[in-house]
């Protein structure tokens, strides 16, 4: 018999990078007690990782619950940003409702178009909560009807339409059902934190789940979570039926095989911790263990009377780059895990966790791997990750994934949101028409800004970010969001081609090789660096590579000029990091990752062979 559990709701929270979701879900948290406040506890307590508090954005998908008057309230935190989306699309199957969070002053923005299509695909009630409304520049009634204009645009139902409104400050811990209650709550610095209006609305506009305890138990791993005393936990939410620890339960895997064995642990979230029950029921969501091979889409049913339950499914990777054994001078003095059967087990590991990565060249016994992702902050992420577990590698440049469709090759289309000062406007117009870009909107906003919006193919993409923030002085906002395949766009992209300065010989660059390279580019080193013949120390003025001295040493003499002197200035380099290296690296390039440090290099490191294949091309 279906019956609903009045005492329980599960919601997900969703916004675009940087709208304020993870500080409001602190909010959260803190003011039902859902943990303890003490002179330890930091802000943003759901952003774990260390790179997600470093890049200020949400990687991993989180749970976590809290009680308020007697109703358990069960959150997951989802990343805002589409690279990461095969987190968004799994775990929202955990949730009957979401939260939207929306920038007072930006309103949507496209990584919240693209959880939010996924949300309403799932046929997911919506509450819109207007965040940061004491921002300068902030237009509440502007946001509301753009996030109204976009829910038609997704094709939402008259019953999702119709979404409640809460307005609110995460950072103050406030929540009201008026803009003008907020506002005179903020105009008060005395006032305390009080979320409770947005709690009323989870529980009177959030379904309670409905559930059958009668049911067959089935449950899908969504998640995947590691004990050392318990091993491989998969995390879900109890789709029907009951389970006890010590229940005999089936495994059904994706490709029809099966394996029974016995639940030896559940778990249910309290607060930001895991603890142990001896039963849960439908509407649960709860980590399970007792099976060794348990993947996310598994299903875990009764074995009495299976049901099965529809697969996860994932949109396809649309950028590949090639991992490789680290072949720089000296790599393996930087790293703990520096071979090939390293870097092999640990993207077999991430692989059963990060559902939206493919790797190819597993099993194929050679040092290198084809690693294909849904953008490169996805990849980064990934790289950056490895490095700092002790791990040494080496990438290629990011290429965008064809596929074939009905004969015709297809490639991968973006649409880009760029906010930028007008005085620049006409640089960022002229860079994408190069590319390929099709203007699809453009208006102004109330901070004087141009928002415009452009369809443009991947390839097009790759490199334009550092370009664009350089010739903007750093003043352009850019966010993308992959759109579909599309047939292959003819575009010229050899006026984006870039020369490079690159060591001639091996040793410890100083001020006067500096001074000497300076004049032919930007550098990106400082005196003092180790260098090896092949690596790239800088980007050449011009399209063409060249090759500079930077250990080149001043030779004393006994004469001496008068008034001379041999102080340099030098202008402080380009600071080299992951992100910058992948856009930057070109087609013959490779990205030097230690734990240590992040270089760029040719791939043939050796000036004569680099001259002897360059003949052997001409010639040909």
């Amino acid at each position: 018999m279906i019956q609903k559990r009045d005492n329980i709701r599960n919601i997900a929270i969703i916004a675009h990078v940087d709208h304020g979701k993870t500080t409001l879900v602190d909010a959260m948290l803190k003011q039902t007690h859902a943990v303890k406040i003490n002179a330890e506890t930091t802000d943003l307590i759901m952003d774990s990782m260390d790179l997600e508090r470093e890049r200020g954005i949400t990687i991993k998908a989180k749970n976590c619950s809290l009680v308020y008057k007697g109703i358990k309230i069960n959150i997951v935190d989802t990343p805002g940003h589409a690279d990461f989306g095969g987190e968004v699309e799994r775990t929202l199957r955990m949730a009957d409702g979401v939260l939207l969070l929306v920038d007072a002053k930006e309103g949507p923005m496209p990584q919240t178009k693209f959880v939010l299509k996924k949300a309403m695909e799932l046929g997911l009630r919506a509450i819109v909560v207007i965040n940061k409304i004491d921002k300068p520049y902030a237009n509440v009634d502007e946001a509301v009807n753009k996030t109204f204009d976009l829910f038609v645009k997704l094709n939402a139902t008259h019953h999702q339409l119709d979404f409640p409104i809460i307005y609110a400050s995460g950072l103050r811990g406030l929540a009201t059902d008026t803009p003008e209650e907020l506002q005179a709550k903020l105009a008060d610095a005395n006032t305390p934190p009080d979320i409770a209006p947005l709690f009323e609305s989870i529980i009177n506009n959030i379904p309670a789940p409905e559930v059958d305890f009668d049911d067959s138990f089935t449950l899908q791993i969504l998640a995947l979570a590691y004990n050392n005393y318990k091993g491989r936990i998969g995390v879900g939410k109890v789709k029907f039926g009951k389970v006890k620890v010590g229940q005999q339960m089936m495994l059904v895997k994706a490709d029809g095989k099966k394996t029974t064995a016995q639940v030896t642990s559940l778990q249910m979230y309290d607060g930001l911790k895991q603890v142990d029950i001896q039963e849960a029921e439908a509407g649960d969501i709860v980590a399970l263990g007792g099976f060794e091979e348990i993947h996310i889409g598994d299903i875990v049913t009764d074995p009495e009377k299976p049901k099965t339950l529809p697969p996860v499914m994932i949109e396809p990777p649309t950028i590949k780059m090639t991992f490789g054994v680290n072949s720089a001078p000296g790599s393996g003095k930087e790293g703990k895990f520096c071979t090939s059967r390293n870097i092999r087990d640990r993207l077999e590991k991430e692989l059963e966790t990060n559902v939206a990565l493919k790797v190819d060249g597993l099993d194929l016994g050679g040092d290198t791997f084809l690693v294909s992702g849904r953008g490169e902050l996805h990849l980064c992420v990934l790289i950056e990750t490895m490095r700092r577990e002790g791990f040494c590698l080496q990438v290629g440049q990011p290429q965008v994934i064809y596929i074939e469709e009905n004969g015709i090759t297809m490639e991968p289309y973006e649409t880009v949101y760029i906010d930028v000062p007008h005085e620049h406007q006409g640089i960022v117009i002229q860079e994408l028409g190069k590319r390929g870009g099709e203007m699809q909107h453009m208006d102004s906003t109330l901070s004087s800004d141009v928002h415009a919006e452009y369809l443009i193919p991947t390839r097009g993409l790759l490199g334009l970010k550092n370009l664009l923030m350089t010739r903007t002085r750093g003043t352009v906002v850019i966010n993308n969001l992959f759109d579909s395949y599309k047939p292959v766009h003819d575009i010229d992209l050899r006026d984006n081609e870039h020369g490079s300065l690159i060591a001639f010989e091996p040793g410890v660059s100083n001020p006067y090789g500096l001074d000497n390279a300076q004049d032919r580019g930007v550098l990106f080193i400082d005196p003092g660096v180790e260098v090896y013949e092949g690596m790239v120390v800088g980007k050449h003025s011009l399209e063409t590579d060249l090759e500079v001295n930077v250990c080149k040493i001043k030779h004393k003499s006994n004469q001496r000029a008068v008034g001379s002197t041999d102080a340099v200035v030098l202008p402080p380099p380009v600071d080299v990091t992951l992100d910058f290296a992948v856009e930057y690296v070109g087609p013959d390039e490779l990205v030097d990752i230690t734990p240590k440090s992040i270089r760029i290099r040719k791939q043939v490191l050796s000036s004569m062979e680099r001259k002897r294949t360059a003949r052997k091309e001409a010639n040909k």
